[in-house]
């Protein structure tokens, strides 16, 4: 077998008996064995993965999963000290839906602690590297599950995302990242970091690839509070390589005038805008004026909500406690210092400073605000233009310990991606290039909600008339 096949590719090998599901599982195990050990993409590879119980879509076919959604009998440490020896007692309903299908869970990713950072160095355990360059990260906080996919160690991996947890790493590993539809997929089994936003995305190498993950992974379900009303979607049945007639695509104008966004990117997501409007789009550039408050919303909602969603780790219920405390408060202090990594404290202590009664006004309750007020300014922009495209990222890949020095930077990552996320918009990120050291850089299509059709059939496209998608990084063949 070749290494970078697609699910697609795969399925077709195993139709023609041209290989069987073992010779897969070996395969793909090997490559693990082999390549993780530069790369520290995983926390565990388990050893007993068949799954002949169910025949389906995905038979045979091998995935990774994050470390912040439960796998029955697995750990389960979102990459923090604090679960170290934590077992899942029960599967995420995504977890089950792959399993139905055939598919066959190898492992559990590295990621940022408790989804917590854009760069898979904020893991306790490990720092993931980029396949495309070693010395640089591949994004977070579904750091090794892009670096997997990324360097073929798996056809697909699961990763979440907050605010730009599965996009940001897909444009800095050269792969395509779903952010669906707030409540499209279900958060049952997935640890809450900002439940308002948060939703499970897959990260591939081809669209088509992750159209058929998500139409796997949707659905209503009642487990799950937040979940849409939404029947089960086929989101391959449109992916015929041409765009829609009468196609309208929005520019937002930051893209290509604010002083943030590297001018190699530009350049590469300039390139795409041309290509989309030769293959027939109507181009429209949008100003949405709003945007640019969107990392200060989303940075009060998320450490507000994380510092709620985090106050049940004390060491009283499960995962990590100190054992030496003489007093229920010391425990509870001990357990959570020793526990959670720099990053997480840092977010915990904002969220609770905005959430004090002196300051709620003043922050929480006024990002909520703002926040409804990009909302409609998004509602607005789709009345003019079908989806919205942008940058996925203003920069490349960071070098490995630079974040560390300068979290600001690391945050500023997000700034495209977090606006549709605090309001709940599907947005899907593809290649459209490589910088002049062969980083990937990768751009977005936002659509309305419940687009996802669109966004696919319309990268679908895209993808078919480039070769972005086809290139591997070098040393993992």
């Amino acid at each position: 077998m070749k290494a970078f096949l697609t699910i697609k590719q795969l399925k077709e090998k195993l139709s023609k008996k041209e290989v069987t599901p073992q010779d897969i599982n070996n395969f793909y195990s090997d490559r693990i064995k082999k390549y993780d050990p530069i790369l520290k993409s995983t926390l565990e590879i388990f050893e007993n993965t068949e799954n002949k119980k169910y025949q389906g879509k995905l038979t045979g076919i091998p995935g990774l999963i994050k470390d912040n959604i439960s796998q029955k009998g697995r750990k389960l440490s979102c990459g923090s000290k604090i679960l170290n020896n934590y077992t899942s007692p029960y599967n995420a309903t995504t977890i089950s839906r792959l399993k139905k299908e055939g598919a066959v869970l190898l492992g559990r990713t590295n990621m940022d602690e408790f989804a917590m950072g854009g760069t898979g160095e904020y893991s306790a355990y490990q720092i993931t590297k980029n396949p495309w360059n070693v010395k640089r990260v591949p994004g977070g906080s579904s750091s090794g599950s892009a670096a997997a996919v990324a360097a073929g160690l798996v056809p697909f991996a699961l990763g979440s995302e907050t605010g730009g947890s599965v996009r940001q790493p897909a444009a800095f590993c050269g792969l395509v990242g779903l952010y669906p539809t707030y409540g499209t997929n279900s958060r049952f089994g997935l640890v809450a970091f900002t439940s308002s936003t948060d939703q499970i995305g897959p990260l591939t190498k081809s669209v088509y690839d992750n159209a058929l993950i998500s139409s796997i992974l949707s659905g209503h379900d009642f487990k799950d509070s937040t979940s849409l009303f939404r029947n089960k979607q086929d989101f391959t049945k449109n992916l015929n390589g041409k765009l829609p007639q009468n196609l309208t695509l929005g520019i937002i104008k930051d893209s290509l005038e604010s002083d943030g966004v590297d001018n190699e990117i530009k350049e590469k997501f300039q390139e795409s805008v041309e290509h989309l409007e030769k293959l027939g789009a109507n181009i429209k550039y949008i100003a949405l004026p709003d945007l640019k408050y969107g990392i200060s919303v989303y940075f009060i909602i998320s450490r507000a909500e994380a510092a709620s969603n985090l106050a049940r780790f004390d060491g009283s219920l499960y995962g990590m406690r100190d054992k030496e405390a003489k007093t229920l408060q010391e425990m509870y202090v001990k357990t959570r210092h020793d526990g959670f990594g720099i990053e997480v404290k840092r977010r915990i202590l904002m969220g609770n400073y905005v959430l004090s009664s002196k300051h709620k006004d003043a922050f929480y309750n006024k990002a909520n605000h703002i926040r409804a007020m990009i909302r409609s300014e998004f509602e607005q922009a789709f009345k003019e233009v079908d989806l919205l495209l942008s940058p996925t990222t203003p920069m490349l890949p960071f070098e490995i310990g630079k974040t560390s020095q300068d979290p600001l930077a690391m945050y500023m990552a997000d700034y495209f991606t977090v606006p549709n996320c605090i309001t709940g918009n599907p947005a899907l990120s593809i290649p459209c290039g490589f910088s002049k050291d062969n980083l990937p850089i990768g751009f977005q299509f936002i659509g309305p909600r419940l687009s996802e059709e669109l966004l696919y059939q319309v990268a679908y496209a895209y993808e078919q008339n480039t070769d972005y998608h086809l290139k591997n990084p070098k040393g993992f063949d």
